[in-house]
């Protein structure tokens, strides 16, 4: 079946003398939503919101979408890590040494602060690191699912591992939930916090204050580690 979603559409405002593009989404959604990544401005609206009442909101925000988009432009390009002998990475808030052996078959192993990969001619040291780095995430994640998920009253939810850019989980209607696996460049109270915003999705499928009351619930100093992913995303090694 066809989507009925409208496409999203491109647009221009100005801000304080300052000519700013955007691309507006309507959905069925309640409300107007600002948001601003390496893509720009994107506004969300109700499918029936007037152009108008959309762009008052954006000027009504002016300085801080100006502030923001200036942020993302004077961001330093990331850097590719390379993948080496004696590499160090930060998991879950402690420090992973890297070691590669290029001998063998293509594989690798946990050891203490240690992680050894072996690479191949057909598999190379990131390729392995990731695959590596996966499954940690699925064994880590689901431990926290089930820590946390009965705390709620409900069984652990199904898990899917995400590659997202810019979303660090997600739940869907069917109550299956979808956590990024960089999240493990972060400490575990952070993954904690995620994991909690998710499950508290399974009680309020929205962003409501009945929504936010059971993320409290579940993990009082959300505000803390929300401040903290927003925070430490940007050092989130590439390779």
């Amino acid at each position: 079946m066809p989507s009925t979603t409208p496409p999203e559409a491109n647009h221009r405002i100005v801000i304080a003398g300052q000519a700013v593009a955007y691309q507006l989404k309507r959905s069925a959604r309640r409300t107007i939503g600002l948001a601003i990544d390496h893509r720009g401005l994107r506004v969300g609206a109700p499918l029936r919101a007037r152009q108008g009442d959309i762009e008052a909101l954006i000027q009504q925000h002016g300085q801080w979408v100006l502030d923001k988009l200036a942020a993302w432009r004077d961001r330093p390009a990331a850097t590719k890590l390379p993948i080496a002998e004696g590499t160090c990475l930060t998991i879950l808030g402690s420090k992973l040494t890297l070691t590669v052996t290029p001998l063998g078959r293509a594989r690798w192993q946990w050891q203490a602060d240690r992680l050894h990969l072996w690479p191949t001619a057909t598999v190379d040291a990131a390729q392995l690191l990731e695959r590596a780095l996966r499954e940690k995430a699925r064994e880590v994640f689901t431990q926290r699912l089930a820590l946390h998920a009965p705390r709620l009253g409900v069984a652990p939810p199904p898990l899917r591992l995400s590659s997202a850019r810019t979303r660090w989980g997600s739940c869907s209607h069917h109550g299956g939930i979808s956590l990024n696996w960089r999240l493990l460049f972060m400490p575990l109270a952070v993954v904690d916090y995620v994991v909690c915003h998710e499950l508290a999705h399974l009680r309020e499928m929205n962003h409501s204050p009945r929504f936010w009351s059971v993320v409290e619930q579940l993990c009082p100093d959300w505000q803390v580690q929300r401040l903290a992913l927003r925070q430490l995303a940007r050092q989130i090694p590439h390779f």
